[in-house]
């Protein structure tokens, strides 16, 4: 028989709990695999194996109500179309996803490399020779708007739309609270601009977003459908990169150990990348809504239920990973959901892969020590775990 959740009092938008979710983290996973947050009356899953269930499960647990709070399916306010991919289950899902997926092919990947590379090396050159910069401001905000808004072929003008864009966007799909609020001003404005953006003529030609639009000569998706794909590409391929490289530079600059093993081995570069996503993951939470009554964990859920899924608790879990409050670059972390997981799982992550692999590779190739030249800043956000300013302090290597 289907057990009932246990109430917490857990409110997972506020300051507290998002500048520092760790202990709360702790205690909605030993207060059971499912609980139910009586503030926004949800069901919530924190523990790795329940959370990888559920993102997998998608026929049970659909995206297509949306990952927010807000239910799309019942007309509650959203402030976009929602996404053909992470907003979408089959068959639809089925459609326009591989439009994408030809789009960043390995064989597209590679063609970009030498060019994020050699942009990386030249803005790392400039940075590590000043001995100190801001890691958020100067390079984990400045190098993925260079190289992917050129990949994606936007203009150069009004990339400054992009951050508060996605500020705006994954504000929105927590609750209508302050901090949503005082990011949507901005956040029309730049989802306004990235609209405009996303249409074929604004695109290069020959970029990726172009060939989004190769689907619609293919006959595979309408001109509406492919600019809201390049819309998905655009979120999927910038945000996560930054935060996740905003991350990786705190964790290397406050873990000695492991920056002294990547600074001895830069080809560690991708491990160590992958465990900062596990340790400190730039996606901390999405919903899904079950379609009809089911169980999670063993206890009962109805139909049309929003369940919060902990994507950076279920990252932590010490019944999937030993010592999870550890940072291990030497640490399998195969089976992470910093990108979701399932069909779902990010469309972008193979782009914030290579930009985190080449970047944390440059600089332990210029660098002997790195470290905290004042505390960080963090920037609080509904959905995103990051830092608003990292003042480093860099030693570069003699010879």
């Amino acid at each position: 028989m289907a057990a009932f959740p246990p109430t917490l009092d857990i409110d997972p938008f506020s300051d507290q709990f998002l500048a520092d979710p760790y202990p709360d983290h702790e205690r909605l996973r030993a207060a059971g695999p499912v609980v139910w947050l009586e503030k926004y009356g949800v069901y919530a899953s924190a523990r790795h194996a329940e959370v990888q269930q559920a993102l997998q499960d998608w026929r049970t647990f659909s995206s297509a109500a949306g990952v927010g709070l807000a239910n799309i399916q019942k007309g509650e306010a959203f402030f976009r179309p929602p996404s053909l991919v992470l907003e979408a289950d089959p068959p639809l899902h089925e459609r326009t996803r591989p439009v994408l997926a030809l789009a960043l092919s390995p064989s597209a990947l590679r063609d970009l490399r030498p060019k994020f590379e050699a942009e990386a090396h030249a803005l790392l050159d400039r940075l590590v020779s000043h001995r100190a910069f801001d890691g958020v401001t100067e390079l984990a905000e400045v190098y993925p708007i260079r190289v992917f808004a050129d990949a994606l072929g936007l203009c150069e003008e009004g990339r400054e739309h992009l951050l508060p864009y996605a500020a705006f966007l994954f504000n929105a799909f927590g609750p209508r609270n302050q901090r949503f609020e005082e990011t949507l001003r901005a956040g029309e404005e730049a989802r306004d601009w990235v609209t405009r953006q996303c249409n074929r003529g604004a695109l290069r030609p020959g970029s990726l977003g172009a060939r989004v639009f190769d689907g619609v000569d293919r006959g595979e998706v309408s001109v509406d459908e492919a600019a809201l794909l390049v819309r998905s590409l655009l979120s999927a391929g910038l945000d996560t990169t930054v935060y996740g490289l905003g991350n990786a530079l705190f964790a290397m600059a406050t873990h000695p150990e492991a920056w002294a093993q990547l600074q001895a081995r830069p080809e560690l570069a991708r491990p160590a990348f992958e465990e900062a996503l596990r340790f400190e993951s730039s996606v901390q939470t999405f919903f899904r809504t079950t379609t009809t009554e089911t169980e999670l964990g063993g206890v009962a859920l109805p139909a049309g239920a929003k369940i919060l899924l902990f994507l950076g608790a279920a990252n932590r879990d010490s019944r999937r990973w030993e010592q999870p409050d550890r940072f291990d670059i030497l640490r399998k972390t195969s089976g992470h959901v910093a990108f979701g997981y399932g069909i779902h799982s990010c469309v972008g992550q193979a782009v914030a892969r290579m930009e985190g692999e080449i970047v944390l590779q440059a600089l332990a190739e210029r660098i002997e020590r790195i470290e905290l030249a004042a505390p960080p800043v963090r920037r609080l956000n509904n959905t995103l775990r990051g830092l608003a300013s990292l003042a480093l302090r860099v030693t570069p290597r003699r010879g």
